[in-house]
């Protein structure tokens, strides 16, 4: 039998060639993390308006509930500038008084608010405990012309990356100024690359004395497609071990108004609305 007949019979027979399977190589550890914080910002920027109760539970040294600096409080936030209208909430419908705040990681204050920027660098020069925020005029916003989306996170090193069921787990190093970029760990469910839970470092100011490093454990849910802070677990170190060296936060009730009357965020009006001010 011909050579070219031979070959030709015997290709008839094989069938068509299998194509190559698709490549499955895992993206490297840097790489992962850029997706990761890509994902995340996916859902940015956040709601206009956020609408919150964050509830702090502290511990004095003895490991007794410390009431004095446990409370709760019903936030009216605009994203825009963190402005937040404020009220300590006691038993039934007893309200504190109208406060101006600006929730924030890092800062002498209550963190927050849920919808934060976690990926975000710590402020460079943080506010003293002195620091009585005040309200901004409710500017409007600059006109977008293009954005950039860089997939390459440059801030941190990925000590290591593994599969812990259906999580990935990453363990980060700064690779400059520790106290600016603050995340640790990162928890993401492997398939959709969702934060699910994170540890980063934070700061505890002490009133008229130092600040001590803390470790927050934070929980994440999703609310309206948009990633929400759930539950923080704090715990100081820096060898501090006076009244709160574990302090706890829940956000509840989160909640993405369309709109919140312009006095909520001018504490120069607070007094002309304490009628009709929100509970």
């Amino acid at each position: 039998m011909p050579i070219l007949l031979t070959l030709l019979l015997a290709l008839a027979v094989a069938g068509p060639a299998t194509p190559a399977p698709a490549s499955t190589d895992t993206p490297s550890p840097t790489r992962m993390l850029g997706l990761i914080r890509a994902k995340f910002r996916s859902h940015r920027p956040p709601p206009p308006y956020v609408v919150y109760t964050i509830e702090r539970k502290q511990n004095i040294s003895e490991g007794y509930p410390d009431y004095l600096e446990s409370y709760t409080y019903h936030v009216w936030l605009r994203s825009s500038d963190r402005g937040a209208l404020a009220r300590k909430v006691y038993r039934d419908y007893f309200r504190g008084f109208l406060e101006f705040q600006r929730p924030a990681f890092n800062e002498a204050r209550d963190p927050g608010p849920p919808t934060a920027d976690l990926f975000e660098p710590a402020p460079l020069h943080p506010q003293p405990v002195s620091f009585v925020p005040t309200p901004e005029p409710n500017q409007t916003p600059l006109p977008v012309i293009g954005q950039v989306t860089v997939i390459t996170e440059t801030d941190y090193n990925v000590v290591s990356m593994t599969t812990e069921g259906s999580q990935l787990h990453l363990v980060l190093e700064p690779k400059r100024d520790p106290e600016r970029n603050r995340l640790r760990e990162l928890f993401v469910d492997k398939s959709t690359l969702e934060l699910q839970k994170l540890v980063a470092s934070d700061r505890l100011f002490v009133e008229h004395g130092s600040t001590y490093s803390v470790t927050f454990t934070i929980a994440m849910g999703m609310l309206q497609g948009i990633p929400v802070v759930t539950d923080i677990h704090g715990v100081v170190g820096d060898n501090y071990n006076d009244d709160g060296k574990e302090v706890d936060y829940h956000f509840r009730d989160i909640s993405f108004p369309p709109s919140l009357p312009d006095w909520y965020f001018d504490q120069r009006l607070y007094a002309q609305h304490e009628k009709d001010a929100p509970l």
